[in-house]
């Protein structure tokens, strides 16, 4: 009997100590992603561009977005995702299904200026569709919260391309600023 009891205050000690070190703490835009790393803006969700596609037509445009930006000493690096979806006919039937890609834009993030709960994270993409091209210079100027936040991608390729986006589902965290 003393041996079973033994053995059971050994494993519940473990328990524990599995418990505390593998994730209690709440996980938050300063999680540490590898040997000092810290991630310092992160996010994504669904997007709607304000405007859509502009004069004549305003259609609508639709962008699922993700991004995610760590400094490790000093050292600013990650990665930046948009695609961007407009239906087939502007208006009456299909006019709500967006199945046309219209952008993908695949980037990695080389820089990041956090001031507040807004970052600008800058670096270079591949573009597909609108703005077409390779190492593209982008810009993305998010943010902080939840739906009703915004993103601005700033493409300076040939079109300079300009899309304000308002979040509609998903979240834009950031930390590490003033």
């Amino acid at each position: 009997m003393y041996t079973a009891l033994k053995y059971s205050v050994i494993v519940s000690r473990l328990l524990l100590l599995v418990v505390f070190t593998t994730g209690t703490a709440p996980n938050s835009a300063r999680a540490q992603s590898g040997p000092h790393a810290t991630i310092l803006a992160r996010g994504g969700g669904k997007t709607i561009i304000q405007g859509g596609t502009g004069q004549p037509g305003f259609v609508p445009v639709i962008t699922t977005i993700a991004f995610h930006a760590e400094q490790k000493g000093q050292v600013i690096s990650g990665d930046f995702e948009c695609l961007a979806l407009a239906p087939a006919a502007a208006t009456g039937i299909g006019s709500g299904q967006f199945t046309v890609n219209v952008m993908y834009v695949t980037g990695q993030i080389t820089g990041l200026q956090v001031q507040g709960d807004m970052a600008t994270l800058q670096g270079t993409a591949t573009i597909t569709g609108l703005g077409v091209g390779s190492n593209v210079p982008f810009t993305l100027v998010v943010r902080k919260g939840g739906p009703g936040s915004t993103a601005t991608l700033t493409t300076q390729g040939s079109p300079h391309l300009v899309f304000n986006e308002i979040l509609l589902e998903g979240a834009f965290e950031i930390s590490g600023g003033d």
